[in-house]
């Protein structure tokens, strides 16, 4: 496939929604989280859930692929994250029910072995992070992929704009920031016409049918 995908794959909590949000103003059909086939179809820029542990995936199946890590002060991060996991946690770590069964997936390839206790301990969580910070550079590195890295509590938006240029003539200054203090429904709020929405009427695709195109349509 030679349509141009951003892959935006910064861990939960390291500001995905607030570039996302942005992502939409400079033009980009943009998908936070993706939970179908046709959202990654149709999405030109994909954060989140699951973009953050199958960006290898989605980078060989969309030839024309870039990615955009982002970066967070590691202990405030490790907090933050701590925060939302307890909040997950009932579902996340249910044996019956809870979360789709990708949310479940991404969420312990990121965090393997999670517990109740694991979740408090920032030691464990910084780990965790580093691990794929570095995974990210190793995988660019050795596909040859274009990426920026970006911390959007600290660097200008040109840095953005320079490896993903603004097709609006929208004059933008800065970086939004929604979901702070905690909060994590910010992008239910956007209502955008670029915006992809990523279930199928709020609904997720099985997780072991999700990449089935790659088979299905690879020589569309």
């Amino acid at each position: 496939m030679n349509s141009k995908k951003t892959l935006i794959v910064g861990l939960p909590r390291t500001g995905t929604t607030s570039l996302c949000a942005l992502t939409l103003q400079l033009g980009y059909k943009t998908a936070h989280t993706a939970y179908t086939q046709k959202t990654f179809l149709e999405a030109e820029v994909i954060a989140d859930t699951p973009i953050f542990c199958d960006y290898g995936k989605l980078a060989t199946y969309f030839e024309n692929t870039q990615l955009i890590l982002l970066q967070r002060e590691q202990t405030e991060w490790a907090i933050s994250v701590s925060t939302l996991l307890k909040r997950m946690a009932k579902n996340l770590l249910s044996q019956q029910g809870g979360f789709n069964d990708t949310i479940k997936r991404a969420y312990f390839e990121i965090f393997p072995e999670l517990t109740f206790e694991l979740i408090s301990d920032l030691n464990y969580l910084v780990e965790c992070y580093e691990k794929h910070q570095r995974e990210v550079f190793k995988f660019a590195n050795l596909n040859n992929l274009p990426l920026l890295t970006l911390n959007v509590q600290t660097d200008g938006i040109n840095r953005l704009t320079e490896f993903l240029p603004n097709k609006t003539s929208q004059h933008i200054n800065a970086f939004p920031h929604l979901n702070q203090n905690g909060k994590v429904t910010a992008w239910k709020d956007v209502n955008h016409p670029l915006k992809i929405e990523s279930t199928n009427l709020g609904k997720a695709e099985k997780d072991s049918l999700l990449y089935q195109f790659f088979s299905e349509v690879k020589d569309v």
